[in-house]
């Protein structure tokens, strides 16, 4: 009974896009994975070496809500992949009835019996599609393409959300660190004020020498405010990413940077392998080409098949073997004759439906390729960036120790020193700035590259 037939659905092929043989922007102190598509992406933020970020990431994992809606998604999917399956055996259903029939005295082939009786069925019955233009097998395809393209979106959201979770926190140890700075920063100038004050009412300084030094120490104060606020923001971002209210979440704060971890970056044959967005998409380009065998199904007959049996009586001798029956059918032939074209609209909206995921496919694959060139562009020139800057705090550094040296012996003004103060602050907010870039470009490639490669 469980009759098979062929398939309109046209044959699979993978979607060519253009592949380069090798990333351009590999810093020169990464290496190189080898393809592993089958490797489990594990817990990579574990390479930063901080207790407090794999507390916050488990967190993530189990409460948030982002991640429960898409689990739910995945879920969904399965459920009507299962409903689809059904499909392919027949369905049989129990049946039981109590009728009270009155037949007409004079009626046609009469027994004598009486014209007023009661009639008793039971018994199951089954009915049956015959899948001859493969309606049902395309079906269940496109369900299970589905169904596996929910599981790609749902290791996406994972990622992103690992992602997200330790971009913030590297800002959030980068606001640790500034903090950190304006503070020192502060105290410096609190004593550097208190020492132009008393050589102000010694006579020794001007009175615009004191305000100089109350404008920087004013503007430092105000920053340490400013940056003190953006912590607040970051924090209450990571309260929402691991899915606690904001109110009563906080993380202690530190005074260093998340240091940047090197990350193997793989080949990009390998990124086709490894992002599970371009697995969705492609399992979605699965699911249209199924879908279009659906739609070409619909142009042809249907047919069903029927089948009861059971115990029938008038009387109270319901289950003996003399009240056994069987009926065989009705078997249905469903022919399209005229529906005013709306199936092979369909069609055309099926093909149609396969140009566009196709195309989509298409955007996802040179879209991945553009954020992995674009995060490893950003930690080469942020190494080197960094490189720099650090060449640029210590000159600054020196500059404003020499500057306040010669302003104490009064060989300069106190502009100098302001001047200098100002240059030096700048430099080392500017390499604490990088250095967190440089952390948040290691988290970029590895979302990148749909998880650590090797």
């Amino acid at each position: 009974m469980l009759l098979g037939g062929c398939s309109f659905a046209p044959a699979q092929h993978p979607v060519a896009v253009a592949t380069p043989p090798h990333f351009d922007a590999i810093p020169p102190s990464w290496s190189e994975a080898a393809p592993a598509d089958g490797a489990a992406r594990g817990p990579w933020w574990q390479a930063f070496g901080d207790p407090v970020l794999d507390d916050l990431e488990s967190r993530a994992e189990a409460a948030s809500p982002t991640l429960a809606a898409a689990l739910a998604r995945r879920d969904e999917a399965r459920a009507v992949l299962g409903q689809s399956k059904a499909a392919l055996v027949p369905e049989i259903d129990g049946l039981a009835s109590a009728e009270r029939e009155r037949e007409a005295v004079d009626r046609p082939l009469s027994t004598g019996s009486a014209a007023t009786y009661n009639v008793y069925t039971v018994g199951p019955q089954l009915s049956y599609e015959v899948d001859l233009w493969g309606h049902v097998r395309n079906a269940v395809a496109a369900s299970r393409s589905e169904a596996r393209a929910t599981e790609a979106d749902l290791a996406s959201v994972r990622l992103s959300l690992q992602a997200a979770v330790a971009d913030a926190y590297a800002r959030l140890r980068g606001l640790d660190a500034e903090s950190d700075l304006l503070t020192r920063t502060v105290d410096a100038y609190t004593r550097a004020f208190d020492l132009t004050r008393r050589r102000h009412d010694g006579g020794v300084a001007s009175g615009l020498d004191e305000n100089r030094a109350m404008t920087v120490l004013g503007n430092a104060r105000a920053l340490a405010v400013d940056v003190a606020n953006q912590r607040t923001t970051t924090e209450h971002e990571l309260a929402a990413l691991v899915g606690v209210p904001a109110s009563g979440f906080h993380v202690a704060p530190v005074n260093h940077v998340v240091a940047a971890p090197g990350v193997p970056v793989g080949t990009p044959s390998t990124l086709l392998q490894r992002r599970p967005d371009i697995a969705a998409a492609e399992r979605r380009v699965a699911e249209a080409n199924s879908r279009i065998g659906v739609a070409h199904a619909a142009l042809f007959p249907t047919v069903t098949l029927g089948l009861a049996g059971g115990f029938q009586s008038t009387g109270p001798a319901l289950l003996s073997a003399p009240n056994t029956y069987w009926a065989l059918g009705p078997v249905g032939l469903d022919l399209p004759l005229f529906d005013g074209g709306r199936r092979r609209a369909a069609l055309r909206q099926a093909r149609a439906q396969f140009d566009e995921v196709t195309a989509n496919y298409r955007t996802t694959v040179i879209g991945a390729f553009r954020d992995v060139e674009d995060a490893l562009a950003a930690a080469r020139d942020l190494a080197r960036e960094a490189d720099e800057q650090k060449k640029a705090v210590k000159a600054a550094e020196t500059t404003s120790q020499l500057s306040f040296t010669r302003y104490r012996e009064g060989a300069a003004d106190y502009l100098e020193v302001v001047t200098a103060q100002t240059d030096a602050l700048t430099a080392e907010r500017t390499l604490l700035a990088v250095e967190t870039r440089r952390a948040q470009a290691s988290v970029a490639i590895v979302r990148a590259l749909g998880g650590p490669v090797g």
